[in-house]
């Protein structure tokens, strides 16, 4: 009872706007009180209408009430706190329009903290109370706060819906199950729970297995991207050193050239200097001759000039200069004729191998990519464990050694599934990585390894006679490989032992025989483009005891 008075006190000292204990009471005129800021927000929205309302009676004024301080509420309000009566916990708030409301609580509601299926009502804290201390609750189901509780109720019998038809696959009561549902397959809910939850469980374990097998391939892919980028990174430094090294040998084959036309410049035009020097000498001769001559010419006396013209000097041979050596021209008509001759080669080359190199970068996979391994060490880098998959083997394969060995067997080891093999052969349970290796070991009779899409017409059909799988077969004494239901023979050392490597990126499939530790032999390759994601597979011929393992 004294829990009901401090509860009533409660609700009067909350304000019905924030719904929490008031903090700073103030009254209007009409006598109803507020947080002093609540309701100041409140009238504040309103100025635009200059129409003021009461947020509890909606007693309305065309002017903003003043508003005072309840002296005498607020004095209350810090006594009952100091008695221990404060604000509601979170638990215990009141119920909102979102949430759940207690069915029990009269007047402003709680919020619910549980709902119980057996009653179908919500209760708060408070109320719950019996339903833990009681054991006439004992057996009731407590859940998370429901609107929906009524959704249990028959709407037919108005009785709790307990039981599931799994005929009509609907939730019905037990009246129900006597009148339109009599003759049905009916169990109980609880039952069909446990069984949609079993199957909820495996779904979600192969959801989570698809996410570990994309997960892988995107850290393969994050790989392959490293490895692409530092492929590429090493042949831009060393193409920058091979052209760096190229651009220093021709910068000195030009500082050669330069060299030598100047030195030949500098002879020639020192010979032509020397050549020159002795014309202007001769002209210099020449006209002091001229000038003699021109005095000699101006002689009055007839007969002296007569008497001394015999004793005149004979004049010397005129040079010709057409006799003068142009050969600088020529050694440098010599010198470009070479350099471009050098240059066109030197073009030609470069457009040949380029024109190669870019042909060659259109793969870019071969180019960029880490080179394809060679040694068995290579191989065991890319090294990737198969799990057989149960659903996909015959029945009377049985798998055994953590789902990686396949022995045949007289009895039927597994029942009916949609992704069963009616040959005797097994699919991996994983789709492959981008690049992988593994190897077989053949125990007793023979066997085929297969790589293979995942669908229909392989389900259906023996590795090999569709071109959606590829399967190269071991038996005593020979090999052969299967590809769209042709089969051809291929040569090798026997061994008891095959090695698959596949690198979908590069299209490449190839299969080994490993004959020792490190003695690998290829038997085929196959080069194509792969559609799909691609599974490991398995064929033993069918004779009992033939076993296989991966390795």
């Amino acid at each position: 009872m004294a829990q009901k008075g401090a509860q009533l006190y409660q609700d009067a000292i909350c304000c019905s706007i924030c719904l929490e204990v008031l903090k700073e009471p103030a009254t209007t005129p009409c006598g109803h009180s507020f947080c002093m800021s609540c309701i100041q927000a409140h009238w504040d929205k309103e100025d635009e209408k200059e129409v003021y309302s009461c947020p509890q009676c909606r007693k309305s004024s065309t002017l903003r009430p003043v508003l005072l301080k309840n002296t005498m509420l607020a004095a209350l309000v810090e006594e009952l706190k100091k008695t221990g009566l404060e604000e509601a916990p979170a638990d215990h708030c009141y119920a909102g329009p979102e949430d759940v409301a207690c069915d029990v609580c009269t007047g402003r509601k709680l919020r619910a903290s549980k709902s119980c299926l057996m009653c179908l009502i919500s209760y708060c804290e408070q109320h719950l109370q019996p339903h833990y201390e009681s054991p006439a609750f004992g057996k009731h189901k407590l859940v998370e706060p429901s609107k929906k509780l009524q959704e249990n109720i028959c709407s037919r019998h108005d009785e709790v819906m307990k039981m599931f038809c799994r005929t009509d696959q609907q939730c019905i009561c037990s009246l129900c199950s006597v009148d339109e549902h009599k003759g049905h397959d009916t169990v109980s809910a609880a039952a069909e729970r446990t069984e949609r939850q079993r199957e909820l469980e495996g779904s979600r374990q192969n959801l989570q297995q698809r996410i570990q097998d994309i997960e892988k391939d995107v850290k393969l892919l994050e790989e392959e991207v490293k490895a692409i980028n530092c492929s590429a990174d090493k042949a831009v430094e060393d193409s920058e050193k091979i052209f760096t090294e190229l651009i220093r040998l021709m910068e000195k084959r030009s500082s050669y050239v330069k060299q030598q036309v100047r030195s030949q410049q500098e002879t020639e035009v020192s010979r032509v200097r020397e050549f020159q020097e002795k014309l202007e000498q001769k002209i210099s001769e020449l006209k002091k001759k001229d000038a003699a001559l021109e005095d000699f010419s101006h002689t009055e006396d007839h007969t002296q000039f007569l008497q001394s013209y015999p004793s005149l000097p004979p004049l010397s041979e005129s040079t010709d200069s057409s006799s003068i050596n142009v050969l600088p021209l020529r050694f440098l008509e010599d010198v470009k004729a070479a350099l471009s001759k050098f240059r066109e080669r030197l073009l030609n080359v470069l457009r040949e191998k380029w024109t190669n190199v870019s042909l060659t970068v259109g793969d870019v996979d071969i180019l960029l990519s880490q080179p394809q391994p060679k040694t068995r060490a290579d191989f065991l880098r890319y090294s990737h464990k198969i799990t057989l998959d149960q659903n996909t083997a015959h029945t009377r394969l049985l798998l055994s050694e953590g789902n990686q060995k396949v022995t045949l067997t007289p009895e039927q080891n597994y029942p009916r599934h949609t992704d069963r093999f009616i040959d005797w052969q097994v699919l991996s349970r994983e789709s492959l990585p981008g690049r992988c290796y593994w190897e077989v070991e053949k125990g007793v009779g023979g066997v085929a390894v297969a790589v293979a899409y995942k669908d229909d017409n392989t389900v259906k059909g023996k590795f090999g006679d569709s071109d959606k799988s590829w399967a190269l077969g071991f038996y005593k004494g020979r090999y052969d490989f299967r590809h769209n239901n042709i089969a051809t023979p291929v040569p090798g050392p026997q061994a008891s032992r095959v090695a698959v490597y596949l690198d979908q990126s590069a299209g490449i499939l190839s299969f080994y025989s490993v004959s020792e530790e490190t003695m690998m032999t290829l038997l085929h390759r196959v080069k194509t483009p792969f559609a799909q994601p691609l599974y490991a597979g398995l064929r033993v011929n069918p004779a009992i005891g033939n076993t296989a393992e991966m390795l």
